[in-house]
């Protein structure tokens, strides 16, 4: 795939701004964090939602399995995980971890959580990618509900008292720093995968099942190991970013963070929205406008915010369907590629008058 000169600039812009962030806003490290977590939540979810098709809000399982996979290798590589949850973590003075421990711990979680959320995909998707439109939608949805309710009854991972992640020695020195470089480059190696499967012919494959899955299986797609690939796919990613975010709260609630359907189920599918679906930018631009929106509304409408955020989703929906990309396109597109025949937007001009 060649990229022109004045794109690779552009990316590369957008690279040292990133690596850059961390220390001309050291202030905002958590949040600008969230934000690349956010992008990864919103370019995978678009790789089912939008490029193929199938709405799932079902996506927060594997965030939330990221999360406890992840955390549970922290702890199970050092101490007993019922004890370390028993004692709620048991602060520095019961449970503690040096800095080779630490780094051991989440070098091993992080490829485990993205690798147990592969393999829940997997299994999922088998049973439940042979529905469409509105059933598949719903069951995800109960899904996402079911395993928050499981986790909220297990008690070897801490039940409805939660977990607590172990906290970083003070030899990692800047963690809020060491996240924001994690969630950066996941990020970017999200972005890169689901850009290069665009360009493929199993991107193309996708396409077909969203424009038609009956044409596609008629022509002798794959279409349920297509669509399992993909789900797949997208937990891989969902996972990893499940368990940095989990280290970056340093508490997993199973409903308010874990398996936060009401919040993080949601907001990824509002950002696809908010951007455009079914695009690449789309959705790295609606994260990014949604988490501006989001800050803005918890500082100056605290108590409020989530009503502003709800007003937010209906003003979307009804205003700007096709995201801020979709309405970009639609009055400039020039600016994207396409090349407008002046006699027909004369013609389009008099007919509307």
């Amino acid at each position: 795939m060649k990229i022109g000169a004045s794109r690779l600039l552009g990316y590369a812009a957008i690279l040292a701004i990133g690596v850059a962030a961390p220390y001309l806003f050291p202030n905002y490290q958590s949040q600008m964090a969230e934000l690349w977590l956010f992008i990864v939540f919103a370019l995978t979810w678009d790789l089912v939602g939008g490029q193929m098709g199938y709405n799932s809000f079902g996506n927060v399982v594997f965030i939330g399995i990221g999360m406890y996979a992840c955390a549970l290798i922290q702890v199970g590589l050092f101490y007993s995980i019922s004890d370390y949850n028993a004692a709620r973590g048991g602060g520095q003075t019961v449970f503690t971890f040096d800095v080779a421990q630490y780094l051991e711990g989440l070098a091993l979680g992080l490829p485990v959580a993205g690798i147990t959320a592969g393999i829940v995909a997997a299994i999922l998707g088998s049973a439940v990618l042979g529905m469409r439109g509105h059933y598949f939608a719903i069951c995800t949805l109960g899904l996402g509900v079911a395993v928050g309710q499981v986790a909220n009854a297990w008690e070897w991972i801490g039940a409805g008292s939660g977990m607590v992640v172990p906290h970083a020695p003070p030899e990692i020195g800047d963690t809020g720093r060491f996240y924001y470089y994690l969630a950066f480059v996941l990020a970017v190696l999200t972005f890169i995968v689901v850009a290069w499967i665009y360009t493929t012919r199993f991107g193309l494959a996708i396409n077909a099942i969203r424009d038609d899955e009956e044409k596609a299986e008629a022509m002798g797609l794959p279409t349920t190991r297509i669509k399992v690939t993909a789900w797949v796919i997208s937990a891989l990613f969902l996972g990893v970013a499940g368990g940095i975010l989990g280290n970056l709260k340093r508490f997993i609630d199973p409903i308010e963070v874990a398996f936060a359907g009401a919040t993080f189920g949601v907001w990824m599918v509002l950002m696809v929205i908010l951007g455009g679906k079914g695009t690449l930018w789309g959705p790295v631009i609606g994260a990014i406008v949604f988490q501006f929106l989001k800050e803005f509304f918890w500082t100056y409408l605290l108590g409020w915010q989530r009503v502003a955020l709800g007003l937010m989703i209906v003003l979307i929906v009804v205003f700007f369907p096709q995201g801020i990309l979709g309405f970009l396109r639609e009055r400039f597109p020039e600016r994207f590629g396409h090349k407008v025949d002046p006699s027909l937007v004369r013609s389009a001009g008099e007919a509307a008058e």
